[in-house]
């Protein structure tokens, strides 16, 4: 197939002449109302009129396409489902941004006040949809990309996509997102397992579970969350596996949000932060050793650095203490219908819910090009790009304490000033329109 730099949604039930990509101001939804595509046939488009492709219809792939646009670079998106915004379309239903309204916009347009201070997961989707059709970002949904490499003539690159597609841009964003994957540890006998399970990706409300005994495993924010959850939806036990307890911190303390800490620390050597955290933490978190939830013997930022963010409370120290909550070793496996613990323990829950993360998933993308690191991560990220892989950035794979959407505003900007740079060093006037 030759290549092109435009993918051009067409459906797929008929037979119709190539149509234009979304023009701007309109979504591929716009265009053509649907997830299916081919790519026109047309001649390998000259280096000065390549796009500079986006992957990712989320906050990140959006702030940096709205931040490219801004200084006259041409940006694609594409969203391998048939909206923007799709990982937050997946998340619980009673989700909320645990970062303040107003460091939580992207750039070029502030969240309504109408919103309140802690963004609801619905208002964030509503946002996400204005963002895109406010700065008229040209984005094309139903096309995932398999794989990028360096174009033939090595002045760009290649995406491989749904379809057969292959699109050459000037410069690639992979904005994927954090979340991508769901991961599920390998648990000895979980696929014997005929009790309910489910990865926390899969969760919506505690409405199915009410009256039931649940097992959560995993005390990240996500949780921690559902755990409280299920206890003020109904469920009749509710406990909560931990392998690493973790650092806990209050969401807002007399109208300070942790947030703000997070932001005055973020450039701070790390032995300082530890230095400092533990007698705020002291202060302001009660000991819950008796319940299981000792205080952690490594520094909050060491284990921010190791990619633990602290968990901010919305109720899980008051159901801790309570009994509500309890805390109960790590699972190791599952064995006879019982969920087997660190402690020898064997519990017998209505259904075990599984808050163990997710995998970015980037090895099939990228990771033949040698830009990530054994954990599979980027080794570069915002305007930095890769020393073998020049024109490849990427966002959003990092979770800093100061707030991912704060930080992937700030990563958008520099992307785009690096990109905009590069684009008239190699074409002057290019940007002179």
């Amino acid at each position: 197939m030759a290549d092109s730099s435009d993918p051009t949604p067409q459906t797929s039930a008929q037979a119709s002449p190539p149509a234009s990509p979304p023009a701007p101001g309109q979504t591929s939804e716009q265009t053509s109302g649907r997830t299916s595509a081919q790519v026109s046939a047309r001649t390998s488009a000259p280096q000065q009129d390549r796009p500079v492709y986006v992957i990712g219809g989320g906050p990140g792939g959006l702030a940096v396409a709205y931040a490219l646009r801004a200084r006259g670079v041409r940006a694609v998106v594409l969203e391998r489902s048939d909206r923007v915004g799709a990982s937050w379309r997946r998340h619980y239903d009673r989700l909320r941004l645990h970062t303040t309204r107003r460091l939580s916009a992207l750039p070029g347009l502030a969240m309504p006040r109408s919103f309140g201070r802690w963004v609801a997961r619905d208002d964030v989707v509503r946002y996400l949809e204005k963002y895109a059709e406010h700065h008229g970002l040209e984005i094309v949904t139903g096309v995932e990309v398999s794989r990028v490499e360096p174009s033939a003539d090595g002045t760009g690159w290649l995406l491989h996509a749904t379809g057969g597609r292959e699109l050459t841009g000037s410069a690639v964003v992979v904005a994927t997102g954090h979340n991508h994957t769901p991961y599920v540890p390998g648990w000895s006998g979980l696929d014997a397992y005929t009790g309910e399970f489910l990865h926390a990706g899969e969760y919506r409300n505690p409405a199915p579970y009410a009256g039931k005994d649940v097992l959560v495993v995993g005390v990240g924010n996500t949780g921690a969350e559902i755990a409280v959850d299920l206890v003020e939806g109904g469920a009749s036990r509710v406990r909560l596996s931990v392998r690493t307890a973790p650092h806990i911190v209050r969401r807002s303390t007399a109208g300070w949000a942790a947030q703000y800490t997070g932001v005055l620390c973020r450039r701070l050597p790390r032995a300082l932060v530890d230095r400092m955290a533990r007698p705020l933490a002291k202060l302001s978190v009660p000991d819950l050793s008796a319940q299981g939830l000792p205080r952690p013997d490594t520094g909050l930022y060491s284990r921010v650095n190791e990619g633990a963010i602290p968990v901010q409370d919305v109720g899980l120290i008051d159901a801790v203490r309570k009994g509500r909550v309890e805390v109960v070793s790590a699972v190791e496996g599952f064995e006879d219908g019982k969920v087997v613990l660190a402690n020898g323990d064997r519990v017998g829950p209505d259904a075990v819910i599984a808050a163990t993360g997710y995998r970015r998933a980037l090895e099939g993308v990228v990771g033949h090009l040698d830009v990530l690191d054994g954990r599979g991560r980027p080794v570069v990220h915002g305007a930095r790009t890769p020393k073998n892989a020049p024109g490849l950035y990427f966002t959003g794979f990092t979770n800093p304490i100061s707030g991912m959407l704060r930080e992937l505003a700030i990563d958008a900007e520099k992307i785009a000033k690096a990109v905009a740079r590069d684009a008239g060093r190699r074409n002057p006037s290019r940007l002179a329109h």
